[in-house]
């Protein structure tokens, strides 16, 4: 980041919990033989995979020395009292007194800190993710740009969105939502293997024939299948000319994916689950991914924005993902994907991104098929009061 300031260092962080709770479960109602314990989780049967009932975020907020605010968010969909205990606990002495402007800076060395135990992945970066993208915002407001600006300029003002999820209890509804959508403009869409109940090829072919054949529609396999059975699917759904397969293997079978990029015809897209260019190497390097989908929750935009620029490197389309969360690093995520060449597409999560856009301004706008975006400075949002109302500070134990 090319820029210089007088020092306005950080002087306080404050976590809080933001509760997304909606009346069916994110992806829809419970399927047979999954029920909700009494911690509030449940385990989708399709993926083998925790969710919670009421869905939530985990917010921070850093404020500086003469009072501008920054906002950063991060996963917390499970335990993220965890989460944010490794920011209140450890990392924010690390991070107040820093100059909002060394960013980069701050990242590499709070990432640093934990290099004998377990750095990698998990809570720890999750909480270092949000620290990052509440600095960037800093940084924008302070320069009075938006966070694309700091990280090299706009190659995008309208960043095509994808309509994902598609949340509803049978085959038919969701292909009646997924036309409801077409009709407004989106032309690309993605469903979700573990409540496919039909199955991947029934799904595609039903959701093909209602809406065209010009239309995109990625398959997300949950990380789900095995090699073989990989590999037969992409054969299997050939015909109906899916975009991309999603997740096929599990993360940690780099050579798994490797040999379903290499021995099939469809594009292979994965990287939601990484949190450094470090993950994303090891599968790029290997030639196992066509797509690269970084998740900003997860890496925060230091890292985000260094996937990406290894992807363009080696002529890689990057399809950012976009998780469950308030919207705060889903604009960082818009800003970071729109510094970026070889942005193609945006996840767009339609169930959660319309009940709790309560934000000031219009720096998330997502209409006639694409996210629309705004100079605003930083990365462009501040909660409004109804997202305040639902929003609980967390403190130390």
């Amino acid at each position: 980041m090319n820029q210089t300031s007088s020092v306005d260092a950080v002087a306080k962080i404050e976590v809080y919990l933001v509760d997304l709770s909606q009346d069916s479960p994110y992806l829809g109602s419970l399927r047979e033989g999954e029920t909700v314990n009494e911690s509030g989780y449940f385990v989708r049967q399709g993926n083998r995979t925790v969710y919670p009932r009421n869905s939530r975020s985990l917010v921070v907020r850093l404020e500086t020395e003469n009072g501008v605010v920054g906002w950063g968010e991060t996963y917390g969909l499970v335990a993220p009292q965890a989460t944010a205990a490794i920011i209140i606990d450890l990392l924010t002495n690390f991070v107040v007194g820093r100059d909002p402007f060394e960013v980069e800076a701050v990242h590499d060395d709070l990432y640093d800190l934990m290099r004998v135990r377990g750095y990698t992945g998990g809570f720890y970066l999750d909480a270092l993710s949000a620290i990052d993208i509440a600095l960037w915002d800093i940084a924008g407001k302070i320069a009075g740009v938006p966070v694309a600006e700091l990280l090299g300029g706009f190659q995008h003002q309208n960043i095509p969105a994808y309509v994902s999820g598609l949340p509803e209890d049978t085959l038919e509804k969701r292909c009646e939502l997924a036309k409801s959508w077409q009709r407004r403009g989106f032309d690309a869409f993605k469903f979700a293997l573990p409540v496919a109940d039909q199955g991947a090829v029934a799904e595609l072919k039903a959701l093909r024939r209602t809406l065209g054949q010009e239309v995109r529609i990625g398959i997300d396999l949950h990380w789900s299948l095995n090699v073989g059975e990989a590999i037969a699917l992409a054969k299997d759904l050939q015909s109906e000319d899916p975009w991309f397969l999603e997740a096929p293997v599990a993360t940690e079978e780099i050579e798994a994916l490797r040999m379903v990029a290499q021995n099939s015809a469809a594009r292979i897209a994965v990287g939601e689950e990484w949190r450094t260019r470090y993950d994303a190497r090891l599968r790029i390097d290997r030639q196992a991914c066509h797509i690269v989908q970084p998740e900003m929750g997860h890496t925060g935009i230091t890292q985000f924005i260094r996937i990406g620029r290894y992807a363009q490197q080696q002529g890689l389309e990057i399809i950012p993902h976009a998780t469950i969360g308030s919207g705060i690093f889903l604009a960082a995520s818009l800003q970071a994907s729109a510094a970026l060449k070889g942005t193609t597409f945006h996840e767009f999560q339609h169930s959660i991104f319309g009940p709790f856009r309560h934000f000031t301004g219009d720096a998330l706008s997502c209409e006639e098929g694409a996210y629309h975006l705004t100079s605003t400075p930083g990365h462009g949002v501040e909660p409004a009061d109804a997202m305040l109302a639902n929003m609980t500070p967390i403190t130390a134990a």
